[in-house]
């Protein structure tokens, strides 16, 4: 279903990566700490832990796991790459050589990490509370208030639906 008060490039944009990330916003949001890199540790091979990473920070960033989860800009590759120590990065081609290997860390990290189905009936109702009263007290108009409603599920950690 189409949404129609957002332009074509702003609908395109939507659960992806539109552009490269800033450098602020890899410092933000490709930044591991001690829990990521524990789990990242867990896994075997290079790849793999490229890999995982790759997905654990990509969800943070766009708010949903993507069909193909190396649809990331390569400077986002480059900077876990370098967080993590790793010197070849062609390794990460590798990582969806096995297809469960990324549905089974995608998995992991929305168990790990708390996030939530859009279609959960409780967050779902939270959600929808939430917009009915930015609706209602605010003048912003349907495009603020799908930002915002895009900006609240990624704070909360439900995954963006679609």
């Amino acid at each position: 279903m189409p949404v129609e008060f957002l332009t074509d490039e702003q609908a395109e944009a939507y659960g992806k990566f539109a552009e490269k990330p800033t450098r602020p916003e890899l410092e933000q949001f490709f930044y591991l700490d001690d829990v990521d890199r524990a789990l990242i540790g867990k896994r075997r091979g290079d790849q793999n832990r490229l890999g995982f990473a790759l997905q654990m920070c990509t969800v943070r960033y766009v708010g949903l796991f993507l069909e193909d989860p190396l649809a990331v800009p390569w400077p986002a590759i480059e900077h876990l790459r370098q967080e993590l120590g790793i010197g070849d990065v062609s390794c990460i081609k590798q990582y969806t050589e096995r297809l469960k290997t990324a549905y089974q860390h995608a998995w992991e990290i929305r168990d790990a990490y708390g996030y939530h189905h859009y279609e959960d009936p409780g967050w779902g109702r939270l959600f929808r509370t939430f917009l009915h009263g930015r609706a209602w007290t605010t003048a912003e108009g349907p495009v603020a208030l799908f930002n915002q409603s895009v900006h609240w599920l990624r704070r909360n950690r439900v995954l963006l639906p679609g």
